[in-house]
């Protein structure tokens, strides 16, 4: 009875010992997908071209800028069309997969003339949040941005 139970046991740490092995690579898949699509974003306003950027946002997308102002993925858009980046560089990008969602954390720096024609200089840290759609699709479902001393 004794040597059951021990082989029983040993079976089911195996198990969860094979599931977490096989969930790693897929984490670290996912991670690298969610780069990518930072980096068709961070693309997207190098070359000025809010249209790459649509079908990267959530239909109830929510953006918080570095003022506080909340926008949707109609505002987000539009401000993306009108804003000019004459420089985007993101840095030190890290992203945490959480099963269907990941964040992707970064330093985002930019200069150019935003959505009302004004200079701009940012300095920001970022975090967008990411879930995996029905679909199979990736999108922002959430942008937040938070200034930094220059």
């Amino acid at each position: 009875m004794k040597n059951t139970i021990a082989v029983c046991m040993i079976g089911i740490m195996s198990l969860g010992i094979a599931t977490l092995a096989r969930a790693q690579p897929i984490a670290g898949a996912t991670a690298k997908a969610i780069a990518g699509l930072e980096d068709q974003w961070t693309q997207s306003q190098r070359t000025n071209n809010a249209d790459q950027l649509a079908p990267l946002l959530a239909d109830k997308f929510i953006g918080i800028g570095t003022d506080g102002t909340v926008s949707n993925r109609d505002k987000e858009l539009a401000d993306a069309k009108a804003t000019k980046f004459s420089s985007v560089t993101i840095e030190d990008l890290h992203v945490a997969v959480f099963g269907q969602t990941a964040v992707a954390t970064m330093v985002f720096k930019a200069k150019g003339t935003d959505e009302n024609g004004k200079p701009m200089d940012v300095n920001a840290l970022w975090a967008d949040t990411w879930m995996k759609m029905p679909g199979g699709a990736w999108q922002c479902i959430l942008s937040q941005g938070s200034s930094r001393k220059k």
